[in-house]
């Protein structure tokens, strides 16, 4: 099998591959430059290809983000939108990061937020998107999220997004339990008065 074929091959496996993904193989990542070059890659991200003929995931960015920051959550705006819990459609994608591990350097399609402790921890849901293992907040710690960074995303959108949670009949008792790990109890608390909270 030539080199060519090898990475087609891995790229026809994986989805998304990246330079990173040619080395356990002894492959030189300007393969991919020079793949896209002929028309055999596509680029959708800065060192991130996929064959021109594939059928591309709605949730691409998520995991050209998970790959590019493997430590970080898709959490908040993008969450919730991966969740269907508003009607927000954010421009950019949303990770959680723990403190003293910001990027220094970012994309322009990223927001970022540091977390720590359980509160980066909870929730945690893992994806497979384009091959790729993508952390999620599920849906319960994604609106939790939003009441905790109110001040970055809007009261509003947490509002939207606690009642498509309910209208969804979500998990009422995750959501005061991730309130309480966010230290955001009493102010979602008026909302859940029905808990008997």
């Amino acid at each position: 099998m030539t080199q060519t074929q090898q990475v087609l091959t891995i790229a026809a496996e994986k989805g998304l591959i990246s330079g990173a993904d040619l080395k356990p193989y002894g492959l030189p990542g300007s393969l991919l430059n020079r793949l896209h070059a002929e028309g055999k890659l596509m680029k959708v991200a800065r060192g991130m290809y996929m064959l021109p003929d594939h059928d591309v995931d709605p949730w691409l960015d998520f995991a050209i983000a998970a790959k590019r920051y493997p430590h970080g959550v898709i959490a908040l705006l993008s969450a919730l939108a991966f969740h269907g819990l508003t009607t927000q459609s954010p421009h950019q994608v949303w990770m959680a990061v723990r403190y003293g591990q910001m990027p220094r350097l970012r994309d322009k399609g990223m927001r970022f937020v540091t977390m720590s402790g359980e509160t980066f921890e909870a929730g945690v849901e893992t994806h497979i998107i384009e091959g790729v293992p993508v952390k999620i907040t599920d849906p319960a710690k994604a609106v939790a999220d939003c009441f905790k960074f109110r001040n970055r995303v809007g009261l509003d959108v947490a509002l939207e997004a606690y009642r498509d949670f309910e209208r969804q009949g979500g998990d009422m008792e995750a959501l005061w339990r991730y309130a309480k790990i966010d230290r955001v109890d009493r102010v979602i608390r008026p909302y859940l008065v029905g808990m008997g909270v």
